[in-house]
């Protein structure tokens, strides 16, 4: 199964914007561990901004452009060091790929970064994706890392798109704030009525929210991708979903583009 699994902020960091260790030692322990029985992983990752605050000691993300594209510039070193570091533990490459919004809606360049990602899978390797937040700007820029986890996994032509976060799933109502929520297993078609309840950005560290996570299931829907909404907190549900056991809330593909 080639599976593309999304990971944002608030599940690699504290919420001080340090790495969560455990956290992040968990998760590339599990995903090796599903390369491992035979499974192709990519990787799409947030958390440069975020870690890159923490590591420059500021006590919030920066409101201003160069600010987060300097916060982004120091975090990403950190990041990857810290990939590349856990995985290589567990006798696995990794590849960075840094993309911005022309990347994607310029064709040739588009078809440059597919083959590079084909190529790495046969490798071997696991890619591990981020937005090019030094030099994207809000002209260039994809916006989110749940939007860019459902392109990647239609470039790829994926069997499943994982978005990990800080939540359990999609929920009736905040959970946070209305004990009466419940989650929502499995969802066909993102209504207006659904969005209404998705509400806005989540974490202080992150752009994301649950309102980008229904906009990435209405895109890879569409393209005949399901799409599991899951918590980062608890990387070990991964397992279940590979092996097809209910986790989260599934967001079931359009049937007529299968």
């Amino acid at each position: 199964m080639k599976i593309v699994v999304k990971v944002g902020t608030s599940t690699l960091a504290h919420a001080t914007g340090h790495l969560n260790i455990r956290r992040v030692e968990d998760l590339c322990r599990v995903l090796s561990d599903l390369k491992n029985a035979g499974h192709q992983i990519i990787l799409v990752s947030s958390g440069a901004i975020g870690m890159g605050v923490g590591k420059l000691g500021l006590t919030e993300r920066p409101a201003d452009m160069p600010g987060k594209q300097a916060a982004a510039a120091v975090g990403q070193c950190e990041l990857m060091y810290t990939y590349d570091k856990l995985f290589s533990e567990y006798n696995h490459t990794v590849a960075q790929i840094l993309l911005t919004g022309e990347d994607i809606e310029n064709s040739d360049r588009r078809h440059n970064v597919e083959n590079t990602l084909f190529r790495l899978l046969e490798f071997g390797a696991l890619p591990i994706i981020n937005e090019n937040d030094t030099v994207a700007t809000h002209e260039i820029a994809v916006g989110d890392n749940d939007t860019l986890g459902a392109i990647v996994a239609g470039c790829v032509q994926a069997d499943l798109l994982v978005l990990l976060t800080d939540i359990d799933g999609l929920y009736t109502a905040d959970p946070h704030t209305d004990p009466t929520a419940k989650l929502i297993p499995e969802v066909h078609g993102v209504t207006p009525e659904l969005m209404a309840v998705a509400g806005g950005r989540g974490s202080k560290w992150g752009t994301g929210g649950m309102a980008t996570k229904l906009k990435a299931a209405q895109l890879i829907n569409q393209k005949g991708i399901d799409m599991i909404i899951a918590n980062g907190a608890k990387p070990e549900l991964l397992y279940d979903i590979a092996e097809g056991r209910p986790a989260g809330t599934r967001f079931v593909a359009v049937e007529e583009t299968k």
